[in-house]
């Protein structure tokens, strides 16, 4: 009859002599998120710049004033979320994202912007955005934004999603009417918008009351009005 094994008190109690337990390793701590911001207002990149520092799992990589600056660092850092403005000089905001995600599929990019527009928003995410935040909203969402974006999903202010739902199953604006309500909003009349376009000023009459009706404005100033705050134009 084969003795019971003796367990000893000591190291490598409960098992055979000749084997010790498996020791517990720490993982190593995972690298921070490394951050690229796009903004032409400096007192906007310090600002975050901030609160990133205040982060142990991120560190701001790169900092762009424009598009063009932004495409030509993200090869040289490859940041892990890019922190993007829509309204700057030179290449845009959406133009950079569409450039920037052709070239480097991986980029997550959240766009930082004061415009709440429905028609903005799906421009930008249309062009690969995966966030999509108002800069009056950055103190309660930014933080959480960046890791749930790294992550691998998706983020969108409340107040923009709001607005999407809200106009998603209106008629959108033709290219020709976006760009004839542009005209307008320069200050055009009907006839010089006709000659522009070389058609007749009694089209331009007819897509302004498809404008008007899609729109639900009552004049060609109210028009503008709604168009530009839903980012449709741009003044």
């Amino acid at each position: 009859m084969e003795r019971p094994l003796a367990l000893s008190a000591g190291r490598g109690a409960g098992y055979p002599p000749d084997v010790l337990p498996l020791r517990e390793c720490p993982l190593p701590p995972s690298p921070p998120i490394r951050i690229m911001i796009v903004d032409d207002h400096p007192f906007l990149r310090e600002g975050v710049k901030a609160v990133i520092e205040t982060q142990a799992d991120l560190e701001l990589v790169a900092e762009a004033e424009s598009g063009e600056q932004a495409l030509a660092l993200y090869p040289t850092h490859l940041p892990d979320v890019v922190l993007m403005d829509l309204q700057m000089p030179g290449i845009g905001g959406v133009d950079t994202i569409a450039v920037m995600r052709s070239h480097w599929p991986q980029a997550r990019i959240v766009v930082l912007t004061t415009y709440s527009g429905d028609a903005q928003a799906l421009r930008a995410l249309r062009a690969g955005a995966a966030g999509y935040l108002l800069k009056n909203t950055l103190r309660k969402e930014l933080l959480d934004t960046i890791r749930s974006v790294h992550a691998g999903g998706k983020h969108l202010n409340a107040q923009v999603a709001s607005s999407i739902a809200f106009h998603v199953i209106e008629d959108a604006l033709t290219e020709r009417e976006i760009g004839v309500l542009s005209l307008a909003a320069s200050g055009n009349s009907n006839k010089q918008i006709a000659a522009r376009l070389a058609v007749t000023e009694e089209t331009v009459k007819g897509h302004m009351k498809l404008i008007f009706a899609k729109l639900g404005a009552s004049d060609r100033t109210h028009a503008v009005t709604i168009a530009a705050k839903r980012g449709i134009i741009e003044l």
